[in-house]
């Protein structure tokens, strides 16, 4: 998984997998849009407004219990 972040555009995209074959975009709502194949494999999930609906992210390490705090740029 991978997190990418355009602080310009204000937009973050959550990378699943490389897009291998065709994805069609589903928009959810004005700031979600989803990319998912025709077999139903989700490639990606693009956020708009991004810094409103992820503010500061938390990634924890299940196995250690370490945690790092990552504030997305203004």
């Amino acid at each position: 998984m991978k997190l990418t972040y355009d602080p310009e555009y204000n937009i973050a995209y959550i990378s699943f997998r490389e897009k291998i074959e065709q994805v069609e975009t589903i928009q959810i709502s004005e700031e979600l849009n989803i990319d998912i194949s025709p077999d139903g494999t989700v490639y990606g999930i693009e956020l708009l407004n991004a810094r409103d609906q992820l503010g500061a992210m938390v990634i924890i390490d299940r196995e250690s219990g370490e945690s790092e705090t990552i504030k997305l740029a203004v």
